[in-house]
């Protein structure tokens, strides 16, 4: 058996090993951030599932919303005490593919200003309803002709981005295609401010009734340890490659 000469490796050549350490030394890394993400997204599943369990908690009140982590109370069911400003409901474009109640396909969601007792409007989506309904929705209908003061509950939701691919906000038709409360506001009769930096979906209502609440997609992609062991995998094949890589260097006849 001949004996490794790493004698025989060039300068280039030490370069080309430092710099396969490095990519592996950095794919372990990025496999262990896997690893830690999928941790935390374990925990904010556990403590969605506990919050989905939990009795409503009072809607945080308007002089919170400055510095409220919306993003920490995500599928928190609250309850709120005020009225519906029927007058002032603005549409936002959907698609329900995949529907828990009678109606899918194209449609929007219904978002209603509701004017809490305690000061402040919280944006609430009623829920779908199909493309043809929303002239009516519009126009004052599909809602209870009593317009007093109720007490609802819901889950809040972090409002939705606005990204630079959103088409613009129809005004004229009250059609937006986000649920963004700040985009919403600017529908809305200005006296009603201020508006909470997030929205609250319902739950379903009667069958067939719409709109249709309980559409709340409860959803956490999860693909952290199939990425962690891919930056392993990768990982091991730098090193193996690299250790034959020098065996067949070490192997080369030094230059006489």
């Amino acid at each position: 058996m001949s004996t490794v000469r790493l004698a025989n490796l060039r300068w280039t050549d030490w370069v080309f090993v430092v710099l396969m350490l490095a990519l592996a030394a950095t794919c372990v890394f990025l496999g262990t951030w896997q690893m830690e993400r999928l941790g935390e997204k374990e925990a904010l599943i556990a403590a969605v599932d506990a919050r989905l369990n939990a009795a409503p908690i009072p809607v945080p009140a308007a002089d919170t919303w400055p510095d409220l982590d919306v993003d920490a109370l995500n599928f928190q069911p609250v309850s709120l005490s005020g009225h519906f400003a029927y007058d002032q409901t603005s549409t936002v474009f959907t698609s329900l593919a995949d529907p828990k109640g009678r109606y899918g396909g194209p449609g929007y969601w219904v978002m209603t200003p509701f004017v809490l007792d305690a000061g402040g409007t919280v944006f609430v989506n009623r829920g779908f309803v199909p493309e043809q309904n929303q002239e009516e929705v519009i126009l004052g209908g599909l809602h209870d002709a009593s317009e007093g003061q109720v007490i609802v509950s819901g889950l809040l939701r972090p409002g939705e981005p606005t990204g630079f691919m959103t088409p613009e906000t129809n005004m004229s038709d009250r059609v937006a295609w986000v649920r963004d409360p700040t985009l919403l506001a600017t529908m809305i009769d200005p006296a009603l401010v201020p508006v909470a930096p997030f929205y609250v979906d319902l739950p379903a209502g009667a069958p067939d009734a719409l709109p249709q609440g309980g559409e709340t997609v409860i959803s956490f992609p999860n693909n952290h340890l199939g990425y962690a062991y891919t930056w392993y995998g990768f990982a091991i094949v730098a090193i193996v490659m690299l250790g034959f890589w020098l065996w067949r260097q070490a192997q080369r006849q030094p230059k006489r």
